[in-house]
């Protein structure tokens, strides 16, 4: 007998559900979508196939059971990352993105039809969720094949599953998401492709592929931002860490950033050597090492992982910016844990797992225990860059309520610089960026130096896009241009702040120069520094460098700060590194140039292209 909804459900998805020739299972518990994934209970290992058209028996995923939940790998090492190039429109709603139309030819329609009817005749997993955390948060759907459980338990972990009891009678659910896994091999020639219909009332995501990075966490994601871009806010791209000094003061940091920014990282503890020093980078050149002592770290309490609703509804009088979580678990990649002790928190909650957790690129045996350390190679001797682990929210100690943030960081994945190699390699452990300069960072970045989250094109530097979201937004990056700098504008008294990972100059530094910058600036809380202690950078697009840095009575060495003073840099290495970035800014700037962007946008862009200097970009927002 075929369900029976007292809420409003899209008419496609409800005459699909009434007319599937075989079975329609709805779920409203995630941990229900557990023995789906295996084709049942009792079962330790399965197989994710489907019969494609002139291949025969396609495998897709092996899944296991395991003692913490559910382990998937991909057969293709392809599947084991974001393909940047997924999203398509398909509608005729106003876009910046490619069209299926222009990506493919002709209309997106007979492919919808030959979707809903494939889906017809498969047994289904339909389950509902809320669009993020918000008590005025949308509602959605999902239907998939049975046998992609796996991928239906990733997406109901992410967002909110709810019970049918749960729903109000007066609700009509906005999104639907389809998945259609076989379609990517009949159709997109085995590429991801993820098709978005915005029809009005109802928010439509094809998935044709069981990787759930671009359709069930990204894909809704790009509903978030579409809702967003139609309201007037802006689901942002970051973490966000309410951090506690040894001396107990409560600072609050916003981490964003590309694909790779170290926004997850900034949610880790720092690891201490075995000599119980703390390592601040390996020369690459040389292979010195420095460390320093800390002898006590920072508490850490996480707030979101890597998505954060900017609600107006949130907002207070305060001039900092406030925000909450906007995903109910997080999807964290590990390929910094390469072995055990790395990150002991995160060992021990998906060890321990008191919940089944969802484990992507981990290598693992049936009925054993997922190690977040054991990564599934890409090939012999070349683990995957991208294992990854669901994880619910509730299993940190997270803050579940809307905080101020006092710091809003960049993240830049930045590539060794040399005076005989120039790059964008050039920035200091961290910087203090002018508000206005801030924006312009947030319009160009940088997809940074050996990205591990998604496929690379080999074009060198690239731009994530606007808020470095617009991979996952479907409308136009000039009105998302516009929402990001009417939050900075508005919200002065946060402060900004620039920090790389990989590499300072020719010095390998991991994540540590962010984690370094949060454990400092929770010590210092809101006091200001020392006209002595910043200056203005050699690179005007870095506002602020340090001159001296000092934690915890250990001194950081000044090539740290200012990379020109490292002899395998020197100004002649950072000039070429600054001239570099110059013109990825000016080139990557134009496009914003449009009549849509506001007047104080222009000025800011303007005041790029002519060379201006910190002064300039601090004149044009002033801190109240």
């Amino acid at each position: 007998m075929k369900p029976k909804f007292s809420f409003g459900i899209p008419e496609t998805a409800l005459a699909l559900i009434d007319s599937c020739e075989q079975s329609v299972n709805v779920f409203e518990a995630y941990e229900d979508l557990v023995d789906a994934s295996l084709g049942g209970p009792g079962k330790l290992s399965y197989e994710v196939s489907y019969e494609v058209a002139g291949r025969g028996k396609v495998t897709e995923a092996i899944v296991h059971r395991v003692t913490n939940g559910i382990s998937a790998n991909y057969v293709e090492p392809y599947m084991r990352r974001r393909d940047p190039d997924t999203m398509v429109i398909a509608d005729d709603l106003p876009t910046d993105k490619t069209k299926y139309s222009e990506r493919f030819g002709g209309s997106f329609d007979p492919l919808r039809a030959e979707t809903i009817e494939w889906l017809r005749q498969q047994d289904l997993a339909v389950f509902f969720f809320r669009i993020g955390l918000l008590e005025s948060s949308r509602y959605g759907m999902a239907i998939a094949p049975a046998n992609a459980g796996f991928f239906a338990m990733g997406l109901a972990m992410l967002q909110p599953i709810l019970r049918l009891s749960d729903i109000p009678a007066d609700v009509q659910v906005y999104a639907v998401i389809y998945v259609a896994p076989p379609f990517r091999h009949t159709h997109f020639d085995g590429k991801q492709i993820v098709v978005h219909n915005r029809l009005g009332n109802v928010y439509e995501i094809f998935a044709y592929n069981l990787y759930p990075g671009p359709s069930a966490k990204k894909g809704i994601y790009g509903v978030l931002l579409t809702i967003g871009e139609d309201e007037g806010w802006a689901t942002t791209h970051c973490s966000a860490v309410e951090s506690i000094s040894p001396y107990d003061n409560i600072t609050r940091f916003m981490h964003e950033g590309a694909s790779g920014g170290g926004k997850s990282e900034m949610l880790q503890h720092i690891v201490r050597e075995p000599s119980g020093e703390v390592l601040i980078g390996t020369n690459s050149v040389t292979g010195e090492q420095r460390s320093i002592q800390i002898p006590r770290f920072c508490e850490i309490r996480p707030v979101c992982d890597d998505m954060a609703t900017v609600h107006p509804d949130l907002q207070t009088d305060s001039r900092r910016l406030r925000l909450l979580d906007a995903e109910n678990s997080w999807f964290i990649r590990t390929d910094n844990i390469t072995g055990y002790g790395i990150d002991p928190v995160l060992e021990k909650v998906t060890i321990n797992a008191t919940q089944p957790l969802l484990f992507l690129n981990i290598k693992t045996h049936p009925g054993g225990t997922a190690l977040i350390w054991n990564h599934t190679e890409d090939e012999p001797g070349k683990p995957c860059p991208n294992p990854r682990v669901i994880v619910p929210r509730t299993l940190f100690d997270a803050v579940d309520h809307p905080v101020h943030i006092d710091v809003r960081s960049f993240g830049v994945r930045t590539p060794p610089c040399t005076a005989e190699n120039p790059t964008y390699g050039i920035l200091g452990l961290f910087h203090f960026l002018p508000p206005s300069l801030a924006w312009l960072w947030r319009l160009v970045s940088p997809r940074g130096h050996a990205n591990p989250s998604i496929i690379s094109t080999g074009k060198g530097m690239e731009s994530e896009g606007v808020g470095s979201y617009w991979p996952f937004a479907t409308g136009k990056k000039v009105r998302h241009a516009n929402l990001l700098l009417e939050q900075i504008a508005e919200k002065t008294d946060t402060r900004y702040v620039l920090t790389p990972n990989q590499y300072v100059g020719v010095w390998k530094v991991g994540f540590r120069a962010q984690l370094l910058m949060r454990e400092y600036l929770t010590r210092r809380g809101n006091s200001k520094l020392r006209p002595d202690q910043i200056g203005q950078a050699r690179c005007p697009l870095l506002g602020y460098e340090l001159e001296f840095l000092t934690i915890e009575g250990s001194k950081i060495p000044s090539r740290f700060l200012k990379t020109y003073k490292q002899p395998e840099v020197g100004m002649e290495g950072y000039d070429k590194g600054a001239a570099i970035l110059t013109e990825f800014f000016k080139k990557e700037l134009e496009q914003y140039r449009t009549p849509e962007l506001s007047e104080l946008g222009h000025r800011i862009i303007e005041t790029c292209l002519n060379n201006g200097t910190v002064e300039d970009y601090e004149r044009l927002i002033t801190r109240k």
